[in-house]
C-alpha cells in the first residue's frame, strides 16, 4: 500500500518553497503581476462526499413490498455519483448468506451482483462466515472491492481479509476500515470459523486508527457490530473509546436510525434490515479539514415516489443468475420410499413427517436440545423418489436460518400451548417439533390444553433450561412466539433449507413416518341432533365408495365423522390410527 506523507509534512516543505522564492519588486505589481488579494488569499475550498451505505441485506436481491432490491439500489447509486462523483457506495455485512439464490453457489451470486452495482468496500458480518471462513477468503477475491475486517485473525496473529485501504475522493484521503463482530465465534456454526480468533473491536480499532492517523483526512469504520445492549462489543463502546474514529457505518442490530447515533464526536449511521432502507451519509471538507457530517434514510417509500426505475444491468443478471442455477437445483440431495407430506391441511393442523423431518435437521445442524418450526413455514410436499435441492427449496422458500436460543420449561409449555391454541382450525404458527413429545387435550379451551411435555423421554420441568432450536422468524416473535423474542441468542445456524439438504445428504433414503411426537385427546364427539318430529328423513351420506371416504384437501377427522354420522374416535379405532390428527389428501378411510 502507497504511503501518503502528513498533511503537517507537506505544509513544512510548502513553506520552506515560498521562503525561497524572490520578492517582486513594486513595478512588478504594477504591470499585472502583483499578489493575489487578501480575498482571494482567504477563500475556503468545499468539498462534499456522499457515503451510500446499507447493511444485513441477508441476500435479499429482489424488490419486495418492503425491500428497495439491487436493481433499484444500482439505478440509485448511478444517479448519485452522476450529480456528485464524490460518492462511495459501502456494505457493512450479512450479505453473502440468506436467500436460496446466494445459498445455491454458496456467495457467489451475491458477489456478481455487487460487483455490477460498484461496491467501494464491505466488512464481514457473522453471516458471511457461514460457508465458512476459507470460501469467505475466495469472495473477496473474487470481489472488485475490498472485504475488510481488522480484528478476525488466525491463531498466528495474521489477517484472513484486508484491515484497511486508503481512499482518495476528490484529492481528500479516506482512511476505511473493518470490524466483525466477536459474536462470530457462536453466531455461525463453530466449525464455519474453527482457528479463528476475532479481538476487541474496541482495541483493534485504536490501533488501527493509530497507523491512519497522519495519512487521511478522515477515518470510517465498517463495523459489523450493531448497538444491541444484550451485546458485549458495540459500535458505541468503540465510539467511546475511539473518539478519533470520524464516521461508523454499523450493522448486525438491525437498528434504523433516521438520523444517525451521535455518541461524542463520533457519528454512528445504521440503516436497519432487507434493503428496507438506503442509507446516506454526507461529509463536507473545508480546505482539506472535515466540518460537518449528516445521516439520513432513502426509505423504500421515497424510492417508491421518486419512479426509480430498476437498472436493466441488474435484471438481466439476476436472470442469468437464476437460469445457470437450475443445473443445482435439480442435483439429488437423497430420496424417500413414502410422501413427505406438506400439504397445507396438514401442517397447519397436526403432526407431519416432513414436519419431524426438519425439526430433526435443525437438531442435528445446531446440537440443540429441541427443536421447533412453524407449520405455516412448510410449503409443500415431496413425493416419493428421489430428491433434489429444488424439492427442498420449494419446500423451505423463505430463507429462514437456524437460531439458538436458552429457554425454560415453561417457556416452551407456553410456546406449545400457543401452538395448538387454533385447532382443529388451519393455524399457520401450528408447531413441528424435535426433541420433544406432548400431548394436548383438545375439548379445554385455548391455553390450558396441553397435558404433558417430555424432552428425550424425561417430563418437561418448568424452571429448567432448554438450548432450543428455531428459526429465526418465532426466535424474533414471529407468528406472536412472544415468549422467546426477548432471550439472546446462543448461535446463528445454516438455513433451513440447507440443513435439510445436508441433513437427507446423510440419510440417503428416507423412510421417516409421523412418530406420534403430538398427541391429541378429547375432542369431544360431533353430535347430529335427532330429526324433529314429521320431519323429512335425512339423504344418506355421500361415500366415495361403499365403506371408505377418500380423504380430500381439508378434511379432518371429525369433519368426516360428522359426514358419515359417526364420531373421529370410532374411525380412529377402526383406522388404527395413531394420531387422529394425521390424515393425509387421497387416504381411503374405512368407515363402521
Amino acid at each position: 500500500m502507497r504511503l501518503i506523507p502528513s498533511r503537517s509534512t507537506m505544509i513544512g516543505t510548502l513553506a520552506l518553497l515560498m521562503a525561497s522564492l524572490p520578492v517582486l519588486p513594486a513595478a512588478a505589481a504594477e504591470s499585472g503581476t502583483a499578489p493575489a488579494s487578501p480575498s482571494a488569499v482567504t477563500a475556503v475550498a468545499k468539498k462534499s462526499i456522499t457515503l451510500l451505505h446499507t447493511n444485513d441485506i441477508h441476500s435479499r436481491f429482489e424488490a419486495s413490498d418492503t425491500g428497495i432490491g439491487y436493481a433499484a439500489l444500482a439505478t440509485l447509486a448511478r444517479q448519485y455519483k452522476a450529480e456528485n462523483p464524490n460518492t462511495l457506495l459501502l456494505d457493512a455485512g450479512d450479505t453473502f448468506h440468506g436467500q436460496t439464490i446466494a445459498n445455491l453457489v454458496r456467495g457467489e451470486s451475491i458477489v456478481k451482483l455487487m460487483n455490477t452495482i460498484g461496491y467501494d468496500a464491505m466488512t464481514a458480518g457473522n453471516h458471511d462466515f457461514n460457508y465458512g471462513y476459507p470460501r469467505l477468503v475466495e469472495l473477496a477475491g473474487q470481489a472488485k472491492f475490498p472485504v475488510l475486517s481488522s480484528n478476525t485473525k488466525k491463531e498466528d496473529g495474521s489477517r484472513i481479509l484486508e484491515s484497511y485501504i486508503i481512499k482518495e475522493v476528490d484529492g481528500i484521503k479516506l482512511g476505511i476500515f473493518g470490524l466483525s463482530t466477536p459474536e462470530t465465534a457462536f453466531k455461525t456454526h463453530p466449525n464455519n470459523v474453527k482457528g479463528l480468533t476475532f479481538h476487541d473491536p474496541a482495541l483493534e480499532a485504536k490501533a488501527v486508527v493509530g497507523e491512519l492517523k497522519g495519512k487521511v483526512d478522515a477515518i470510517i469504520a465498517l463495523a459489523h457490530l450493531g448497538v444491541d445492549e444484550s451485546s458485549t462489543d458495540t459500535s458505541i463502546k468503540v465510539a467511546q473509546a475511539v473518539p478519533e474514529i470520524d464516521v461508523i457505518i454499523d450493522g448486525h442490530s438491525h437498528t434504523e436510525m433516521k438520523e444517525g447515533t451521535q455518541v461524542g464526536p463520533v457519528l454512528i449511521a445504521q440503516t436497519g434490515e432487507y434493503l428496507k432502507n438506503i442509507g446516506r451519509v454526507d461529509l463536507t471538507f473545508e480546505n482539506g479539514k472535515l466540518t460537518g457530517k449528516k445521516a439520513g434514510l432513502l426509505t423504500k417509500a421515497s424510492v417508491k415516489e421518486g419512479g426509480t426505475a430498476e437498472d436493466p444491468a441488474i435484471v438481466e443478471l439476476v436472470k442469468g443468475i437464476k437460469q445457470e442455477q437450475e443445473a443445482v437445483l435439480s442435483q439429488e440431495v437423497g430420496s424417500t420410499q413414502i410422501k413427505l407430506v406438506g400439504d397445507r391441511e396438514v401442517v397447519r393442523k397436526g403432526e407431519s413427517n416432513l414436519g419431524n423431518l426438519i425439526a430433526d435437521a435443525m437438531i442435528a445442524e445446531s446440537g440443540a436440545d429441541v427443536s421447533l418450526t412453524n407449520g405455516g413455514g412448510i410449503r409443500a410436499s415431496i413425493e416419493p423418489g428421489p430428491i433434489t435441492k429444488g424439492e427442498v427449496v420449494t419446500v423451505l422458500p423463505f430463507g429462514n436460518y437456524i437460531q439458538t436460543k436458552k429457554v425454560k420449561g415453561s417457556e416452551l409449555l407456553a410456546a406449545l400451548e400457543h401452538g395448538v391454541s387454533g385447532y382443529p382450525e388451519s393455524f399457520a404458527p401450528f408447531p413441528h417439533i424435535g426433541g420433544m413429545t406432548f400431548t394436548f387435550d383438545a375439548s379445554k379451551p385455548a391455553g390450558s390444553r396441553v397435558a404433558s411435555v417430555n424432552v428425550k423421554g424425561v417430563p418437561l420441568v418448568p424452571e429448567q433450561e432448554y438450548v432450543l432450536a428455531t428459526n429465526d422468524f418465532i426466535a424474533a416473535g414471529g407468528d406472536k412466539y412472544d415468549m422467546f423474542k426477548d432471550q439472546p441468542v446462543l448461535g446463528d445456524y445454516a438455513s433451513l433449507e440447507e440443513a435439510l439438504i445436508s441433513y437427507l445428504q446423510k440419510q440417503g433414503a428416507v423412510s421417516t413416518v409421523a412418530a406420534g411426537r403430538i398427541n391429541v385427546t378429547g375432542a369431544a364427539p360431533v353430535a347430529v341432533p335427532a330429526p324433529a318430529a314429521g320431519a323429512p328423513a335425512a339423504a344418506p351420506a355421500p361415500t366415495a365408495a361403499a365403506g371408505v371416504h377418500v380423504v380430500k384437501p381439508g378434511d379432518s377427522l371429525w369433519k368426516i365423522a360428522k359426514l358419515h354420522r359417526t364420531t373421529w374416535q370410532k374411525l380412529q379405532e377402526l383406522n388404527a390410527l395413531r394420531n387422529p390428527n394425521l390424515i393425509y389428501p387421497g387416504q381411503q378411510i374405512v368407515l363402521p
